[in-house]
């Protein structure tokens, strides 16, 4: 069995010398799984034209059939994309909405999600509804209630994460879909860093559309994510690419918008057997109490606060930066930026900074690879 920390780093091929507290922002591919993508890009390369057309089509159903397997879906209802936010994009392009209609989501939503529903709401009038989450949270219900409230008469969509991005709070998502879902309103859930953090049942969940990444914890190499969509849910969805199969079907469409390197989604099996080995059980609960016991440490050593109780959190956890960190300039995305480089160059040190409430918050990630002495470089900038 493989022993976590220092001997599970040996999977990745991560620079030494540095504490990797970022997984979630951009992942580790480990060695098998990029192996497994390299075979799949020499078997393309061999005979393109023999590959794509003649072994491609079957070969990426059997590993979107896979996949959906590991999520309790049926391969018919899931389709590859590049990201989450490719996945968020196609659904909201793809919807008929009205000047008066009205798109719900909080203020934790991903920045890119933030932009895409921005851009929806230009285009067709309709407006965008942002709930304000103040951190920090004390119950599930700071989460639920305040969403619950503003859904309105003009509510047509509700876009809530799975896991929060800039924090790693975990958003009540079946609870709110089947309210949404009552009262006539669509759901689209953003699940970038769900795969791999949670064990995911995606259509007991009851939303509509469900998109993920799987190059962040699911181990996947990157450019794998995945657009799940209920069966009454998939007419009338098209891919931001439209291409050659417009109007077949919802898995035609999105198995080819055109030429591409397919070998990511074509490995994705390497890495669900590769989770399978570690054991995906014991993988979870192993980040989720990393993750809770470097934010209480870095919480401690800083004589600030978690943005929410430890329950409300998987693989990633929010910390709200000592006051010596929050005078290095505004709370605002610019100030978060310069002090991850930082971070990096001064500390060797990888950690996402967010600006959340009026405050910059660190949102450290626990991998596999991860030890809790990873924070102490970071501990140390609260004296």
């Amino acid at each position: 069995m493989l022993d976590f920390g220092i001997p599970a780093r040996r999977l990745f091929r991560l620079e030494p010398g540095a504490a990797f507290l970022n997984h979630g922002s951009f992942g580790a591919v480990p060695r098998p799984v990029l192996e497994a993508a390299d075979e799949w890009r020499r078997r393309m390369e061999a005979n393109p034209d023999r590959f794509i057309r003649e072994v491609l089509p079957g070969e990426l159903r059997r590993a979107a059939t896979q996949l959906a397997g590991h999520f309790h879906a049926r391969g018919e209802d899931l389709v590859f994309v590049e990201n989450a936010t490719a996945g968020i994009d196609a659904v909201l392009g793809s919807l008929e909405l009205e000047p008066g209609d009205e798109i719900l989501a909080s203020s934790h939503c991903y920045g890119a999600v933030r932009q895409a529903i921005r851009h929806t709401c230009r285009r067709t009038g309709c407006r965008a509804v942002e709930v304000d989450l103040r951190l920090p949270l004390s119950s599930e219900s700071d989460l639920f209630a305040p969403l619950a409230e503003a859904l309105g008469e003009r509510t047509k969509l509700l876009v809530i994460d799975h896991i929060a991005s800039p924090t790693g709070l975990v958003f009540p998502v079946a609870r709110l879909a089947s309210l949404a879902r009552s009262r006539g309103v669509r759901v689209l859930v953003d699940g970038a860093h769900a795969p791999g953090q949670l064990e995911l049942d995606i259509p007991a969940l009851g939303a509509d559309w469900y998109v993920g990444n799987c190059h962040k914890w699911l181990f996947a190499a990157r450019g794998c994510g995945f657009l799940w969509a209920r069966s009454d849910a998939q007419v009338g969805l098209h891919p931001v690419a439209v291409s050659h199969a417009y109007g077949q079907s919802f898995t035609a469409e999105f198995d080819w918008t055109g030429t591409r390197d397919f070998s990511a989604w074509l490995a994705v099996g390497a890495a669900l057997d590769l989770i399978a080995e570690i054991g995906a059980t014991r993988m979870r609960e192993h980040n989720h109490r990393l993750a809770v016991e470097i934010g209480e440490r870095l919480a401690r050593a800083w004589r600030t606060e978690l943005d929410g109780p430890a329950p409300l959190h998987a693989s990633m956890i929010g910390v709200r930066l000592p006051p010596r960190l929050q005078a290095l300039g505004p709370a605002d995305a610019d100030t978060a930026r310069r002090l991850m480089t930082q971070l990096l160059a001064e500390h060797a040190t990888v950690v996402a900074i967010n600006p959340m409430s009026g405050a910059l918050w660190a949102r450290v990630s626990a991998q596999i690879y991860n030890v809790a002495e990873d924070c102490e470089r970071l501990a140390r900038l609260g004296a």
